[in-house]
């Protein structure tokens, strides 16, 4: 899976990440970024979705916003549920309200890979994921997900050994 991130990387953002501004966030229920938003919210975390077509409305009880310049602060982590090259006009926004923010994560979501944007961020000092969805890692690294399960072709209700006693996620 390129690009390659270390488990322990992952798990420390999602430790460390309280509050969300899913930027693509969409209140149509198949889509994928209301099933991401429903399970982050569902473990605790704070979304503020950011959809221009849906501003001042509300997706999942939370009220949506235009743009990140609308966002209020703190906003820990950026998550772009939008186009590879959407994704670079959306970082530069970020970056733009980064120290009002607070933020500190940029996090482009499966399939989305920008690595100008991604150098961009990086170098204005975000921590930057791309190709990853946040609903899926969390699920993974909790143990709710059993990818030793699937990668041998056999599904069962064991705990991974990597993941018992409290899951990678929840260690140090």
């Amino acid at each position: 899976m390129y690009p390659s991130y270390p488990d322990a990387l992952i798990a420390r953002i999602l430790r460390s990440v309280k509050t969300i501004a899913m930027v693509g966030a969409s209140p149509n229920e198949v889509r994928p970024s209301y099933f991401a938003m429903k399970y982050l919210l569902d473990k605790g975390f704070k979304i503020i979705p950011v959809n221009p077509g849906h501003d001042g409305k509300e997706i999942l009880g939370q009220k949506v916003y235009a743009r990140l310049s609308d966002v209020p602060a703190p906003v820990d982590m950026v998550d772009i549920f939008r186009n590879s090259e959407a994704a670079g006009p959306i970082t530069d926004e970020a970056i733009a309200n980064k120290d009002r923010l607070g933020a500190k994560i940029l996090w482009m979501q499966l399939g989305v890979i920008n690595e100008e944007a991604a150098k961009r961020a990086e170098k204005a000092g975000f921590t930057v994921i791309m190709n990853r969805c946040p609903k899926i890692e969390y699920g993974r690294l909790s143990g709710e997900i059993g990818w030793y399960g699937v990668n041998r072709r056999t599904i069962d209700n064991r705990k991974a050994a990597a993941f018992s006693a409290g899951g990678a996620l929840m260690k140090g």
